[in-house]
């Protein structure tokens, strides 16, 4: 099998990616800045962790050497411009230029729905403009480019679901700004394996795959889903009109540690975050998308509403 480098590995995604790669029989390469000796990714066979910082041009390059296949998952969704063109612009350019140079058969660019020059938000932007940089990196190249842009991603230890079930464990009422931008989220399972068979199918299936699941959710609808899927009363939703939203956001950057939303998050759901069909979906790929409602209650703890008597049940059966 030939050797796979992944940036961003340790993440969210690439925890599930680098088990499924290694699975396949793949030899993993991890780079990551923190120490190799914390992370769970250590105990997987095939897979090494190299600890390097991966925005230094030269060290970037070394790390590519000797790697036939290339994913890049790396990305953020908080910080100012220039954080978000260091992550999302120089590094795929950085990168692309380097899997020229290296002979790179494949590189998987792992972007976002809603990525476009012209968005409304940084984040947005700034994915686009990666998007454009890895594209003119990689003209005439012997590399091929795959981007993947997947939609809200959820999954065990998600940062969305889990968080709106904790809230609403604990909270009546629900002040939630962008409650009826639309999402198509997609299950953390879902995008690993389109990675898995865009990486391993002999040519690139597309040039753009848009991951999506199989239903289109408002916020709010999410929310609720949240809260039943864990076995928990949904709270009173109170939809945030415009100006209360982004002073809301605005209170939450302020607050220590990554911030819940951020003023450019609010921007963002400005348009929906739902495929465009511009783009081959992941049936073009053999993949039958999960449902967040088929999955979510697997993690979230529960099996549905009713599951609050589920312990009671065992005690009387006893």
């Amino acid at each position: 099998m030939e050797p796979v480098l992944v940036l961003g590995g340790t993440g969210f995604v690439g925890r599930h990616l680098c088990e499924k790669l290694v699975r396949a029989g793949y030899p993993v390469t991890v780079a990551t800045r923190a120490g190799t000796q914390t992370s769970p990714l250590r105990c997987l066979p095939r897979l090494n962790l190299v600890q390097a910082d991966i925005h230094d041009a030269p060290v970037l390059g070394d790390l590519v050497a000797g790697h036939r296949l290339v994913v890049n998952l790396v990305a953020v969704l908080h910080g100012d411009q220039a954080r978000f063109d260091a992550v999302h612009v120089t590094l795929p350019g950085q990168l692309a230029r380097a899997c020229h140079a290296s002979a790179v058969r494949r590189l998987v660019h792992v972007s976002a729905l809603g990525a476009e020059t012209a968005g409304p938000s940084m984040y947005q932007r700034s994915k686009g403009r990666g998007e454009q940089v890895l594209r003119e990196a990689l003209a005439g190249s012997a590399t091929d480019g795959c981007i993947v842009r997947p939609s809200v991603i959820f999954g065990a230890q998600d940062r969305l679901l889990n968080l709106f079930a904790r809230l609403q464990a604990w909270l009546p009422v629900l002040p939630l700004a962008g409650a009826g931008c639309r999402f198509q989220p997609v299950w953390v399972e879902d995008v690993a394996e389109a990675i898995v068979r865009c990486l391993s199918a002999p040519t690139p299936p597309a040039p753009v795959i848009e991951a999506a699941g199989p239903d289109v959710m408002t916020l709010r609808e999410l929310v609720t889903l949240a809260a039943t899927a864990s076995g928990k009363p949904a709270a009173h939703i109170l939809p945030l009109p415009d100006t209360l939203a982004r002073w809301q956001a605005r209170l939450m950057e302020l607050a220590p540690g990554e911030p819940l939303m951020s003023r450019d998050n609010l921007a963002s759901m400005a348009v929906d975050n739902i495929a465009s069909g511009q783009f081959p979906g992941l049936a073009a790929l053999g993949i039958t998308p999960a449902s967040v409602a088929a999955v979510a209650p697997g993690y979230l703890g529960q099996r549905g509403p009713r599951s609050g008597l589920d312990g009671l049940r065992r005690g009387a059966g006893r």
